[in-house]
């Protein structure tokens, strides 16, 4: 969320700073004009892949040994310090424009365990949150995985699962992958779903691996069904790196994720990271092109205004200036942990985004 000065970087980014300066202006003062007419509780709703947060310890069948002292990152104690507290600033500010709480819910990527999210919470910056965690253990090769955490005033969970993504290789040979977490619960006492994701990377090439992101997209949009099926005003959140824009198969065909919110009806989903999309904003950076993997997408549910409870009022991809590499191959790329196996002291390679909800009193 752009609000002061300027980075020289590569055009994307350039041709959309201005434009988005003016959307946070509008922003403020669109709300304000609504709050004058009529009183409404906000809460946020964000993601953040934190980019590769491990502990130091080298865990048995788990690939992470560049992430240990001795190994090719030379990772140790006071760079996870450092990571911890870079990451713990950003969610610290990510949606208290419009609110002081910040970010009611939280989704995650590339997590090792449930203790680096132990360490998150207990940071100073957030500790007061008393954000609480959902997690568990995925198959993944890597020995990430996707985890929610929730401030408990505003959500409280009752019930969670993960959701296995079995998927196979040309070969026959299953592609061991992030779970899918499956979290219900009540938020600010209605019903609400939320399913975090961490979909399979391009890595192959964008067309030799959709069929995977499909497949992911596939059981997101089983689960949403099911849920607006019972109920067709269920109230559902699909967030996560899809590692696939709004415009990809996955998301327009197999989730037929609307572009436009006056499209959605009963039974359908809407994307409000398109619009950002096709303004050329992203939430990471490859050869000089912005991608917008990062996404929160919503039921209908969530979509039609004036509905009981809460409902969208705005998205966000939050990147203030600092979170943009200052200089150097990479200028104007989101600022990241690493170069290579090059310590560079950023925060990650992806953007958070997060969207507001709003209920009237």
């Amino acid at each position: 969320m752009r609000t002061i000065g300027e980075i020289p970087t590569f055009a994307p980014h350039n041709n959309n700073s201005m434009r988005i300066v003016i959307s946070l202006v509008i922003a403020i003062l669109s709300f304000t004009a609504l709050h004058a007419q009529q009183q409404y509780k906000i809460s946020a709703v964000g993601f953040y892949n934190f980019e590769n947060l491990f502990d130091t310890l080298d865990t048995p069948d788990v690939s992470d040994t560049e992430f240990t002292p001795n190994g090719a990152k030379r990772w140790n104690t006071p760079l996870y310090i450092e990571k911890m507290d870079h990451l713990a600033t950003v969610v610290s500010q990510m949606g208290t424009t419009l609110t002081p709480d910040g970010i009611a819910i939280l989704g995650t990527a590339e997590i090792e365990n449930r203790k680096v999210l132990e360490d998150f919470v207990a940071h100073p910056k957030v500790a007061s949150r008393n954000y609480q965690i959902v997690h568990y253990d995925s198959p993944d090769e890597r020995g990430i995985d996707v985890a929610l955490l929730y401030q408990p005033k505003y959500f409280k969970v009752t019930g969670s699962r993960p959701i296995p993504m079995v998927t196979y290789e040309e070969n026959g040979e299953r592609n061991f992958t992030r779970d899918i977490l499956f979290v219900s619960g009540e938020f600010d006492g209605e019903p609400l779903h939320i399913l975090v994701n961490h979909w399979p990377s391009r890595r192959g090439g964008e067309a030799a691996t959709a069929p995977l992101r499909n497949a992911a997209a596939l059981q997101c949009k089983q689960v949403a069904d099911s849920l607006m099926a019972l109920d067709p005003d269920a109230k559902v959140i699909i967030m996560g790196d899809l590692n696939d824009d709004p415009v990809s198969p996955s998301m327009r065909k197999v989730l037929n994720a609307k572009a436009d919110k006056a499209d959605v009806k009963k039974g359908g989903i809407f994307n409000p990271m398109y619009e950002f999309y096709k303004q050329g904003l992203g939430t990471l950076a490859y050869n000089d092109a912005w991608n917008l993997f990062d996404q929160i997408v919503l039921s209908y549910g969530l979509v039609r205004e004036n509905a009981p409870g809460y409902y969208f009022y705005q998205a966000h991809v939050f990147n203030p200036p600092y979170l943009y590499q200052p200089s150097g191959q990479y200028k104007g790329y989101p600022h990241r942990t690493f170069s290579g196996d090059t310590y560079i002291g950023g925060y990650s390679d992806h953007f958070p985004v997060f969207v507001y909800l709003i209920k009237p009193r």
